[in-house]
């Protein structure tokens, strides 16, 4: 596993995780806030969305945010819980690392690994995965 240290601008976009999930919590529709920064350098962020039927995870909205936009390649991304700071790093779940495998095996996931915080490549979160691309 390729893991590295966070740095700034990782701080700037847990931060900007935060805020979305600040802005607009909700304990039973939108608990998770992700931010995604891309290659032009702009942060997309959003919540996830529940509804009787489950509902999509933040992070593939900040993503598919990101993609109408215009983005393409992905840098790095963060998932946080907790509505009120400190905000609680989460780890993708089993469909999002697959969708961030799919779309952007490179792009750096910031994760809480053995008590630190620290990033690592989308593709190391699912080993042999699948794939048809």
């Amino acid at each position: 596993m390729n893991i590295q240290q966070i740095n700034d601008r990782d701080q700037e976009l847990i931060a900007a995780a935060g805020r979305v999930l600040e802005q607009n919590f909700d304990n039973e529709r939108h608990s998770i806030g992700a931010a995604v920064f891309c290659s032009s350098g702009k942060i997309y962020t959003a919540v996830n969305v529940e509804s009787c039927g489950y509902g999509p995870c933040a992070e593939p909205i900040a993503i598919g945010s990101a993609i109408s936009a215009g983005e393409r390649s992905f840098e790095t991304i963060v998932a946080v819980g907790n509505a009120q700071p400190p905000h609680k790093i989460v780890s993708p779940c089993g469909n999002c690392r697959q969708l961030l495998f799919d779309y952007a095996p490179d792009c750096l996931v910031i994760i809480e690994h053995e008590s630190r915080v620290v990033k690592i490549p989308a593709r190391d979160l699912i080993p042999d995965a699948y794939s048809l691309f």
